[in-house]
C-alpha cells in the first residue's frame, strides 16, 4: 500500500510539473504577444514622430530658403566663392586643347601674386587629369616660366592624388612609397620652375609648400623656404594659410607652434590685410584634433573671443572689393554661431552662402553648414 501511495504521489507530482510547464509556456507566449504589440505600437509612434520631425525640418528649411538662402542640394562644395567668369572661360578653352588660353589666363594676373596663385591651381587640376595640352605648351615654349610652374604644381597634385586624403593609418605602404617617389620627382620640377621664374615671383616657392608637408621638411629647411616667399610677397594670404598647415600638429608642427606663428603674423599686419584669419585657423585645427575639446565651449574661451574681435575689426578695415575676405567670412560665420552671436553670424552667412568649399565647412558634410546657418537664421527671425 505504501508503495502504491508513493507511486501515486510521484505520478501526481509529475503531472503537476507538466501542467506548470504548460502554464508558463502559455504565459510566455502571451507575454511575447503583448511585447510584440507594444513594440509594434512603439515603432508606429516612432515612425509618426520621425515623420513629424522630418516635416517640421522640411518646413523650417523651406522658410530659410524663402529668405534668400541656398537649398542644401544646390550648395557648391568645391569653391569658397563664385567662380570668376575668366576662370570658367579659360578652363573650357583648355579642355578643348587650347594651351595658349592657359598661358594668357595665368599671365593675365601680372604681378598680383595672390591672383597668380589662384589662377594656377585650376590649370594644374586639369593637367593632372589630361596633360596633353601642357605637353604641347612646354614643347612650343620650353623656357616659359608659366608652363614650368603649371608643370611643377601638376606633378605635386599627381603625387597627392596617389596618396589620397585618408589618414596615414588608412593609407597603404605602397601608396606611401609611390607618393614619396613622385614627390621627389616633383621636387626637381619645382626647382626648375624656380630657376625660370621672375625673381620677384613667390608662387614657385608657394608651390613648394605642398612638398614640404609631404616630404617632411625639417623646420630649418621650411624656415628657409618661408624666407624665400615673404621676401617676395610679405603679406601673401595664401602663403600664410599654407604655412599654417605645415606648422599644425597634424603635419610637421604642434598646436602651440601653429598658434604662435599665427599670432606673430597677425600682430605684424596692418588693419585690412586679413592675416587675422590665421589664429582662427589655428583654433579650428586644434578643436578638430583634440577630441576632448567641444566647440560650444572651446570657441567661447577668452582668447578665442578676442581673436574673433580682432578678425571683425580686420574685416571692417579691408577693401570691400577684396575677394580674399571671403576666407575670413567663412570662419567668422562658424565662430560667431558657436559663440551664440546669431545676428552677426547671419550677416556673414549672407556673404558666403551658396559656396562652402572653405574652412571650416570642407571638414564636414554640407549638412553641418546648413545646420549652423539655419539655426542662426531662425534665432534672429521672429516667427520662423
Amino acid at each position: 500500500m505504501i508503495g502504491l501511495y508513493i507511486l501515486g504521489a510521484m505520478l501526481l507530482f509529475g503531472a503537476f510539473k507538466v501542467l506548470r510547464g504548460v502554464y508558463y509556456l502559455r504565459k510566455a507566449k502571451r507575454l511575447e504577444a503583448e511585447i510584440a504589440v507594444i513594440e509594434g505600437r512603439t515603432e508606429t509612434v516612432n515612425a509618426e514622430t520621425a515623420a513629424v520631425k522630418a516635416e517640421r525640418k522640411a518646413k523650417q528649411a523651406a522658410a530659410v530658403v524663402a529668405l534668400g538662402f541656398v537649398p542644401e542640394a544646390e550648395l557648391d562644395t568645391e569653391n569658397a566663392r563664385p567662380v570668376p567668369p575668366e576662370q570658367t572661360a579659360a578652363v573650357a578653352a583648355v579642355k578643348a586643347g587650347d594651351w595658349e588660353a592657359a598661358a594668357a589666363y595665368l599671365d593675365g594676373a601680372g604681378q598680383d601674386w595672390e591672383e597668380r596663385w589662384q589662377r594656377l591651381r585650376p590649370l594644374s587640376e586639369l593637367a593632372a587629369e589630361d596633360d596633353s595640352w601642357l605637353l604641347a605648351w612646354r614643347a612650343a615654349r620650353p623656357s616659359d616660366p608659366s608652363a614650368a610652374l603649371v608643370n611643377a604644381d601638376t606633378a605635386i597634385l599627381v603625387a597627392w592624388n596617389v596618396r589620397g586624403s585618408a589618414r596615414a593609418s588608412h593609407t597603404t605602404q605602397e601608396q606611401f612609397r609611390i607618393f614619396h617617389e613622385l614627390l621627389l620627382k616633383a621636387q626637381e620640377e619645382v626647382r626648375g620652375a624656380q630657376r625660370l621664374a621672375d625673381p620677384a615671383d613667390p608662387v614657385p616657392y608657394m608651390v613648394e609648400q605642398a612638398l614640404s608637408q609631404g616630404l617632411g621638411y625639417a623646420h630649418e629647411d621650411y624656415r628657409e623656404l618661408w624666407s624665400q616667399i615673404i621676401k617676395r610677397d610679405p603679406k601673401n594670404l595664401s602663403a600664410h594659410t599654407n604655412a599654417m598647415q605645415f606648422w599644425s600638429q597634424k603635419w610637421r608642427g604642434s598646436h602651440e607652434t601653429a598658434l604662435a606663428f599665427a599670432r606673430e603674423c597677425a600682430a605684424g599686419a596692418e588693419p585690412g590685410e586679413l592675416l587675422s584669419v590665421l589664429p582662427l585657423i589655428a583654433y579650428v585645427e586644434q578643436e578638430l584634433h583634440e577630441s576632448d575639446l567641444k566647440p560650444e565651449t572651446f570657441f567661447k574661451e577668452p582668447e578665442v573671443l578676442a581673436a574673433v574681435e580682432d578678425a571683425l575689426a580686420d574685416l571692417a578695415a579691408a577693401d570691400p572689393a577684396d575677394w580674399r575676405s571671403i576666407r575670413l567670412r567663412h570662419l567668422l560665420a562658424s565662430f560667431l554661431f558657436w559663440q551664440d552671436r546669431d545676428a552677426e553670424a547671419v550677416e556673414q552667412f549672407r556673404h558666403i552662402d551658396g559656396h562652402i568649399g572653405a574652412m571650416p565647412w570642407y571638414y564636414a558634410s554640407p549638412s553641418r553648414y546648413v545646420y549652423a546657418r539655419d539655426w542662426a537664421v531662425r534665432e534672429v527671425t521672429p516667427g520662423l
